[in-house]
């Protein structure tokens, strides 16, 4: 199955080191939050998941893209 374009909004500003574990996601700070975005298949969606609880961070949102979608580029994270 292909994979689908995710946005994981995560509370607060990520430390170098926690930006490094995200190699392949686009990571964007925006006010409060920090937002990864990357296409992932179902396996690797769990994968970033576990990554997320394994450093310490929490999820404030998860949300699906669909291709073309206004979440896509928001204003805010640029």
């Amino acid at each position: 199955m292909p994979g689908r374009r995710y946005e994981f909004r995560l509370a607060g500003r990520l430390s170098e080191r926690a930006r490094d574990a995200f190699a392949g996601m686009d990571v964007v700070e925006v006010p409060a939050q920090t937002v990864l975005t990357a296409t992932v298949d179902d396996a690797q969606m769990h994968s970033v998941l576990a990554l997320i609880q394994a450093l310490g961070l929490h999820v404030v949102s998860l949300e699906r893209l669909t291709p073309g979608s206004a979440e896509e580029h928001r204003p805010d994270e640029e």
